[in-house]
């Protein structure tokens, strides 16, 4: 067996060792080993996850070998939960699986205690009724869960978790931690024992773009009572004082200062979604709250004391045209602050362990260190139960979506996947499922869809013919291709919620096969308490 390291080196780079140790210990269990729910496990059985459990009562048909790559004719007329659990353990032998042979609907209904053992629930092709019943046990068992769902060329992929807190977001983009519009003494200390207009050409174009930047800035204040540029015509003038300073053409240092003038302009202290979290009423702590809201409440204290309206600095540079020496003396400078902020939030962190009760080492160095590092990218998404959605939806919001061209198709599979469950529910099979009888099948699901829209409070909005008819022609059917797309879709959320790592979805996924569109619903997405 290959050692883990280089077994999942490539994913290892993504999330690192913490994380994939995390995903070592995960406990996952599929309802439902379909193509959906096949190909989500595939994907977490190479990544590592810790163990799995297939629960499916049905036995492989004929029909199954064209739309399932976990299952071959050997398989036909065995149980499929077996099946799909015997190659799934090919392709990693290092996963713990079993499986269970049993309807998940009959689980759902008679052991709902079953569900607790698990960090989290991929729940797949479930109609709405037990898709609701399953939310109610996992919230109760605060166990994570995911929706999955492919019918024809569509399907959707919905997160249900009371909280999700983040550290390691890990934006695309964001913006270095510099604190050029704002120095501490100790940087602007540094900054004032270099000469810009040092006579030595070499040493000219070797002064990195931080000092140059924060002596401009300096400079520009005094000039403006103490204000920095804000306006358009500002900044532009700011650009030019830059460009002024330069002594040849060839000074990349000066040209990176140039680039990076906005971090000069961007405001000081801490951005709005930072902000509305310190704000939240769960900094209120008390013996039960998480690590991570006893962290984002200590923060809260360090920004209005020690860090002075700022965030911990997160103490890294960018790489920059520099003398080594100006360089190195920078790196320590960021990483002397970094510390000190860290010990600081460290401090506020044992002190109010010890005012709710808890061991003030009960959070580690570790793990309060890599929240300074990120305190700027915290992230907390919260779910309302699926029974609160479809019940009490936004109405702005569904009426938003029905009537703009480029969600309306989005929202109305939506809203026709809600209604073949309807339909099914009445007539105990889904349109289109059977030869013959279309028509009647059609005019059937647009009763069902049209009375859903009214039970929405959308009334008078409708949905177009040829979507219903689509929906008709789908019969139900699982494609292979959009099983293996709405899989991996469902996979990657998973691992985002073991993980802790990476901003899950907070909307309703929903893939649109015909016009080969991704689309986000926020449909239920819980707002922050205030």
């Amino acid at each position: 067996m290959a050692e883990p390291k280089t077994k999942y080196d490539r994913q290892l780079r993504i999330w690192g060792e913490q994380g994939q140790a995390t995903l070592e210990k995960a406990s996952i269990c599929l309802l439902n080993c379909g193509p959906t729910g096949s190909e989500t496990l595939k994907n977490l059985v190479l990544g590592g996850v810790g163990s799995i459990t297939v629960v499916d009562g049905s036995k492989v048909e004929v029909g199954d070998l064209g739309n399932n790559f976990m299952v071959d004719e050997s398989s036909v007329g065995q149980p499929k939960a077996k099946s799909v659990c015997s190659f799934l353990q090919e392709l990693n032998d290092a996963v713990k699986a079993k499986f269970i042979e049993e309807y998940p609907e009959t689980l759902i209904d008679t052991n709902p205690s079953f569900f607790s053992q698990f960090t989290l629930v991929v729940a797949t092709q479930l109609v709405e009724e037990f898709m609701v019943k399953l939310d109610r046990i996992c919230r109760e068992a605060n166990v994570m869960l995911i929706f999955a769902r492919s019918y024809g060329l569509t399907g959707l992929v919905r997160i249900s978790v009371k909280e999700h807190t983040v550290v390691e977001s890990k934006p695309d983009h964001f913006l270095d931690d510099l604190r050029l519009n704002n120095p501490w003494p100790e940087l602007v200390r540094f900054v004032e024992t270099i000469d810009l207009n040092v006579p030595d050409p070499v040493a000219h174009k070797h002064i990195p773009y931080v000092v140059i930047l924060v002596k401009m800035a300096h400079e520009w204040a005094r000039g403006h009572g103490g204000v920095l540029p804000s306006t358009r015509e500002e900044k532009r003038q700011f650009k030019e004082l830059l460009k002024s300073r330069m002594i040849a053409m060839d000074e990349d240092n000066y040209k990176e200062a140039i680039d990076a003038s906005f971090k000069v302009f961007a405001p000081r202290g801490i951005n709005a979604d930072l902000q509305k979290l310190i704000n939240d009423s769960c900094t209120e702590v008390g013996s039960d709250s998480s690590d991570f809201w006893v962290m984002v409440a200590a923060l809260k204290e360090f920004i209005v004391n020690e860090g002075c309206g700022e965030a911990p600095l997160e103490g890294s540079i960018p790489d920059m045209t520099s003398s080594t020496e100006h360089y190195i003396n920078l790196q320590k400078i960021y990483q002397a602050k970094s510390e000190a902020d860290f010990l600081a939030m460290e401090q506020r962190v044992e002190n109010i362990l010890k005012k709710i009760g808890r061991g003030p080492n009960s959070i580690s160095k570790a793990t309060i260190k890599s929240f300074c590092k990120n305190a700027r990218k915290l992230k907390v998404c919260r779910y309302r139960l699926i029974e609160d959605e479809f019940n009490n939806p936004s109405l702005p919001e569904l009426q938003k979506y029905l009537t703009d061209e480029d969600y309306s198709f989005a929202m109305g599979f939506y809203i026709l996947l809600r209604a073949v469950d309807r339909y099914a529910a009445n007539f105990n099979s889904f349109p289109g499922q059977f030869d013959g009888g279309m028509d009647e099948d059609i005019s059937r699901l647009k009763t069902s869809a049209v009375s859903l829209l009214n039970d929405l409070g959308c009334n008078g909005l409708t949905l177009t013919e040829d979507l219903i008819n689509e929906m008709c022609r789908f019969g139900a059917a699982e494609l292979h291709s959009v099983a293996a797309f709405v899989g991996g879709i469902a996979s990657q959320e998973v691992i985002k919620l073991i993980t802790k790592q990476f901003v899950p979805m907070c909307g309703t996924y929903i893939f649109n096969g015909i016009d080969h569109k991704s689309q986000l619903l926020t449909l239920q997405v819980q707002a922050a308490n205030p």
